[in-house]
């Protein structure tokens, strides 16, 4: 299996909708398998993430008043992806892409007014 992003908005009754996914494998966010070695790994805590690490053993859910928080984290993580990318076992091609599909929902959830799930 693998991990997912997407971004929702607020319907005026309080549900989710889910705004169409970008082309081309835009959404993946990973392995499963990141959950625990990447996203929420001990070395992504030590560069001071609190969102990433509930990915390990559950879904992260960013609320849209949480994304402008969210992102901040997401640009003071992007210095350390080589070394998650080494820590987890992951190329660091491929974490990068992830990481960058995960901050484009994050901005498109910016500006639509909504969040983001990785599930």
């Amino acid at each position: 299996m693998s991990l997912s992003v997407h971004t929702f908005v607020y319907d005026a009754d309080g549900g989710r909708d889910f705004l169409e996914d970008p082309p081309h494998g835009k959404e993946l966010a990973g392995f499963e398998s990141a959950r625990a070695r990447l996203w929420g790994s001990e070395a992504i805590h030590d560069v001071g993430a609190r969102f990433f690490p509930r990915l390990h053993g559950h879904d992260l859910w960013v609320e849209p008043d949480e994304v402008d928080d969210f992102l901040a984290e997401c640009e003071a993580i992007r210095p350390h992806l080589d070394h998650l990318a080494e820590q987890g076992g992951y190329h660091a091609e491929y974490v990068a892409e992830r990481f960058d599909n995960i901050v484009a929902a994050a901005r498109r959830a910016k500006d639509e007014g909504g969040g983001i799930v990785v599930w």
